[in-house]
């Protein structure tokens, strides 16, 4: 529990930024030979990709005027707030994971639009299942409210490009839509990000596969989004990160949402209400399943990890 001023910039002005999940899973010590598991005789915790997620915290500080954490106190306090919570890490055996939430914000009390003297950066964990579950999703285009402009904010993780969301969210699950779909500001023709996650359409040709994500200047770079493509690569199918017309839906056989939270989800439905059109895609089909099962498989310890992005908790 923390106790903050009222007059906190951080409440106030939104001086404040974070990050989603940081993947702690838990790893059986005799698939690599890991014996230095202290958790339990069983298994070892990994966390996925913390560099990423600790330079991606940096850049959202210095869009909203807060001091970059450094790297070596920002992994620190992840491996601290988990090594006093690692009772709550699931079972190898368990699909599930330790949500980490790194958080920072300005805390002094001021009332004047400026910089703040003072700034608290801490880090909460909670035990998470998969945001969307594991079923297939079905995403609404927002066409009445622009999330982010391209200039403005959409790039960087700052409260303040979520919470004017919430209400339209809730409006389209009233409506059967797991998700929404945001399009950029000025010509409503080209595709931001979905609301917890980023866009990857996949183009099953016959001689080969192009994994398409969608590369917005107001969007969040999802660390999700470039680990499936670099898994893509490895698989030896193209990948392609450019602007994504929603003119091209028709010509993806499947579609993605990647994010922190929800994990790679695959889209069976996108729908644009001042269409009346609606575009169907495969769910959970074939590139879906070698993309997930080998991201997967590579966050539980259960596959090479090539790419050296699961680093061990450090005791």
């Amino acid at each position: 529990m923390l106790s903050v001023h009222g007059l906190a910039p951080g409440l106030h002005y939104g001086a404040q930024g974070y990050l989603g999940r940081l993947e702690f899973n838990t790893v059986k010590t005799n698939i690599h030979n890991w014996n230095e598991a202290r958790r339990d005789p069983n298994g070892e915790i990994l966390i996925f990709r913390p560099d990423a997620n600790a330079a991606r915290m940096r850049r959202s500080a210095a869009f909203v005027s807060m001091p970059e954490v450094p790297e070596e106190i920002f992994l620190e306090s992840v491996h601290l707030a988990v090594r006093r919570n690692a009772e709550y890490v699931c079972p190898h055996e368990v699909e599930g994971s330790l949500y980490i939430r790194p958080f920072q914000f300005g805390s002094s009390a001021q009332i004047g639009l400026e910089p703040p003297d003072e700034f608290l950066f801490c880090v909460f964990v909670q035990p998470h299942i998969g945001f969307h579950g594991r079923g297939s999703i079905k995403a609404l285009v927002l066409d009445d409210f622009d999330r982010a402009a391209t200039r403005g904010s959409g790039a960087v993780k700052v409260g303040g490009n979520y919470a004017p969301v919430i209400r339209w969210t809730a409006e389209a699950r009233k409506k059967g839509y797991n998700v929404l779909l945001h399009v950029d500001s000025q010509t409503q023709t080209e595709i931001d990000e979905f609301s917890t996650s980023g866009f990857i359409g996949i183009q099953e040709g016959d001689r080969e596969t192009v994994v398409v994500i969608a590369n917005s200047k107001a969007a969040i770079e999802s660390i999700t989004a470039d680990s499936a493509a670099k898994i893509a690569v490895e698989l030896g199918w193209r990948v392609e990160k450019r602007t994504v017309k929603l003119a091209e839906l028709p010509t993806f056989t499947e579609v993605l949402a990647a994010g922190t939270a929800s994990g790679l989800a695959p889209v069976s439905c996108i729908h644009r209400k001042s269409t009346n059109e609606t575009f169907h895609f495969l769910p959970g089909g074939p590139a879906y399943e070698k993309l997930w099962g080998r991201l997967k498989s590579i966050q539980n310890g259960m596959a090479v990890d090539n790419f050296g992005w699961c680093h061990k908790l450090l005791e």
